[in-house]
Parts: C-alpha cells; structure tokens; sequence
C-alpha cells in the first residue's frame, strides 16, 4: 500500500480522523516554506497538502493568491518544489505529500518526466484542480500507472448523475469542497456537509476529507466529526502571510490539529 492509504488505516485503527495541512511551496521563501513543511508532522499533521505556485490559480482565494504571488516572486517553480521533497524525504519517509495545483507547470515539463520526478521525489499524490474526468489520459491515468493517487474534488454542486464519472480513476481519498467558491471563503457548515459526505462515501468507498472554509480547531473538530478528515489551508497560509514566526505557525496548526482529532 501507499503512504496515504496507510495514513488511512492507521488512523482508522486509532479511531481518528485525518488532518491535513496545505501550504504553499516557496512561501515566503523556499527555506521558510520548508522549515515549515518540516514541522507539520510533529505539529499532528496526517498529510501534507503542499501547493505548487502557478500564475492563473482560478480556484484559490485571495490568501492563496498571494502566496503563489510571493513564492513566484521568490523563484519558485515545479523543479525547486519537488527538491522541497525530496529534502523533507531525507528526514521523514512516512508522512504522505500530495501536490495540489495546476496542469500547465507539468504539461510543460512533460507529463512523464514530471511523474518520474515526482515519484522518484517521494510525492504520493496528486490534486490537479484544472483537469476533469474527460481528461484522464492527461495526466490521471498516467499517474496512476506511475503509483501516484490522483485525488478528485467534488463539490455541493457535483450530482448524483455526475458522480460516477468524477469517482471512476479517484484514488488515495476524496476532497469534498464544502462551499460553491474560492478558497477561504465562508465557513464550512457541518450540517450541510454532512449528507453530502455521506453519499461520497457511498459512491467511492474512499475517505472523504472536507476542506475550504475550515478556519478554526472548533471549526476543525465539527466538520472532522461528519468526514474522514479535513483541511486545512487559508488559515495557515494566512498566518504565515503575517509573518509569524515558523513555531507561532506550527502552534495554529497544532491546535487545528488538536480540534480534527478530537472528533
């Protein structure tokens, strides 16, 4: 098995949910960015959601935004974060990585270099927000091939009807995005989310980690304890934005990871 269903099943053994933290590759700078990547795991991190920067980030917010501007101004690019993997891989082989961004970075440095790279790098999944289901000769069925999930978003909007299809070469778990928007939106409503969770599940038979507009540990604990896990990524990325010191950052992420665990 993977990292990532590992991860699963050891925190189905324990009873607990998953927590997964994003941050953004490069942001503020690539020794900063990795200074926190490393802390993640002690910090109660499950899987590490690491963004690639990309000019035209279509489903991220302003927080995001930003900090792809910022990593982008700082040199950043695909080749440097997956070096950032392969640094964090020196010291740590459990923790799973998924890269969640964009298809035009790897479309250009060519799908199959990309995925020898990746792989040889230590990633274990991938988020490519841009590509659907119809497009999975792309790049999901390659990845695949080479061992790496590729990790589906379904949204409130995402229909009985068109489920099946969005499910049918999703691996590793399912990101359920709990609001219609933008990263760092509105605040996720377990309530809400809950049904729609439920039939994720059904349909798949992955876990179902929910993500955008998880801002708080109370947050945290609510909509964790109707999921598998859940996400969190604006509101770390934001204090890093502020330019808090990396252990004031790995202490919020504790606390958020403290607040999914309880549940």
């Amino acid at each position: 098995m993977g990292r990532i269903s590992t991860a699963f099943d050891r925190l189905r053994s324990e009873n607990r949910k998953a927590f997964v933290a994003y941050i953004m590759a490069g942001d503020p700078d690539l020794e900063t960015s990795l200074e926190v990547m490393r802390g993640l795991p002690e910090a109660g991190v499950d899987i590490i959601e690491l963004g690639v920067p990309f000019t035209d980030p279509m489903a991220d917010g302003g927080t995001i935004q930003l900090a792809g501007q910022r990593a982008l101004a700082g040199g950043q690019t695909l080749a440097r974060t997956l070096d950032m993997v392969r640094r964090f891989r020196a010291d740590d082989p459990d923790t799973p990585i998924v890269l969640m961004g964009y298809y035009n970075p790897i479309y250009n440095r060519g799908v199959e270099t990309f995925l020898k790279d990746a792989s040889e790098a230590g990633v274990d999944g991938l988020i490519v927000v841009d590509l659907p289901p119809e497009e999975d000769s792309e790049l999901c069925l390659p990845a695949l091939a080479a061992g790496l999930d590729f990790i589906r978003l379904t949204t409130p909007t995402t229909d009985d009807a068109r489920l099946p299809t969005v499910m049918q070469n999703t691996s590793g778990f399912v990101y359920y995005v709990s609001i219609t928007g933008i990263t760092g939106a509105a605040e996720a409503d377990p309530q809400a989310v809950a049904p729609d969770v439920e039939r994720i599940q059904t349909a798949s038979g992955l876990p179902v980690v929910v993500g955008f507009g998880v801002k708080t540990p109370q947050n945290a604990e609510a909509i964790a304890s109707v999921a598998d896990g859940v996400v969190v990524g604006s509101a770390i990325v934001a204090k890093i934005a502020e330019g808090k010191p990396v252990p004031e950052v790995l202490d919020f992420v504790s606390s958020l990871s403290d607040g999914a665990h309880r549940a």
